[in-house]
């Protein structure tokens, strides 16, 4: 007999989903299928008293078929040791506010199931973690000095430049060329984020998609290829990516196969990489999304997988 898990979910507001595209309701809507039950709290509204991580959100419940999606009850706090798993899963920006988060986090990880690991989200951001993997990764800078960029920009001609912490495909475009006005460009991103930013080698392969592989637990479990659209450099669904079946193709498999040990060394339980052509250019470790795409295009789901390697670790 199974048994009735409680699921914390650390997430952005319900009202902002979108039922028919996000990952964490799909999750969410999967785990009450089960039986367990679901809280929801907001990442400043968790607490550290007493020696005891609390947050202060709803239980809920999801319904589907219906025009209002959920049902909250009445605010109240609990404590997260109370609960069997947490589910981080707030969109970025990657800053203080959400470190701080992973922090409190840190201090009932030895109590609660935590996805994934807080420690190791905070240790391995999207667009600097796969600097681990620098023989499958296209050459890039990371730098907030505009000389520095712009000399990679000399040399490669055709570049893509973005936020360090951005998401969603914020702040990305491309930069061809070698005209000094480029360099007020790179000015401007530095001067919006006051950040060390971004700039990556421009790959032509973009053309065919930048595919969206998802590993549960270390394993690949499915991909989609998201194409831009017709003008655009970018290619997530938040800017209209269209999303194209695809498997394993080019070097995926090796990549795979490469980032398996480094994901479950530091219990990054839930992640999807990005890759274009032959190269890996993210671990999206914070929110992963592509789900409910992949579900779509291949007749899957992967909510059930994802929670089936669940209970094997609470077992």
């Amino acid at each position: 007999m199974k048994k009735h898990f409680k699921i914390a979910i650390q997430m952005d507001p319900l009202e902002s989903i979108n039922i028919k595209s996000d990952s964490t309701y799909i999750l969410a809507l999967e785990a009450q299928k089960r039986g367990y039950s679901l809280f929801h709290y907001l990442p400043e509204n968790l607490n550290y008293e007493n020696g005891r991580v609390s947050a202060i959100g709803n239980s809920f419940k999801l319904f589907p078929s219906q025009k209002k999606f959920f049902k909250k009850s009445k605010m109240i706090k609990i404590f997260l040791e109370d609960y069997d798993v947490v589910l981080v899963r707030q969109d970025p920006p990657f800053n203080m506010s959400y470190i701080t988060a992973t922090y409190l986090l840190e201090m009932v990880s030895n109590k609660t199931l935590i996805l994934n690991d807080p420690r190791s989200i905070r240790d391995h951001p999207e667009k600097l973690s796969m600097f681990n993997f620098k023989n499958i990764i296209p050459p890039t800078v990371i730098s907030k000095n505009i000389e520095q960029c712009f000399n990679f920009q000399k040399k490669y001609k055709r570049t893509i430049i973005k936020p360090l912490y951005g998401n969603g495909g914020e702040g990305i475009s491309k930069l061809e060329g070698t005209s000094t006005t480029l360099s007020k460009k790179i000015f401007k991103l530095i001067d919006k984020y006051k950040q060390p930013i971004v700039v990556q080698k421009y790959l032509n392969e973009i053309k065919d998609g930048d595919r969206r592989i998802i590993l549960i637990d270390g394993e690949y479990v499915g991909s989609v290829a998201r194409i831009p659209k017709k003008g655009s450099v970018t290619a997530n669904f938040h800017t209209g990516g269209i999303a194209k079946k695809v498997g394993l193709v080019r070097r995926d498999k090796k990549i795979c196969n490469t980032l398996k040990p480094f994901l479950k060394k530091n219990k990054l339980f839930f992640s999807g990489i990005d890759v274009i052509g032959n190269y890996l250019t993210e671990i999206n470790v914070t929110s992963p999304t592509g789900i409910q795409e992949i579900n779509r295009l291949n007749g899957v789901r992967l909510e059930k997988f994802f929670w089936d390697r669940v209970e094997k670790k609470l077992r």
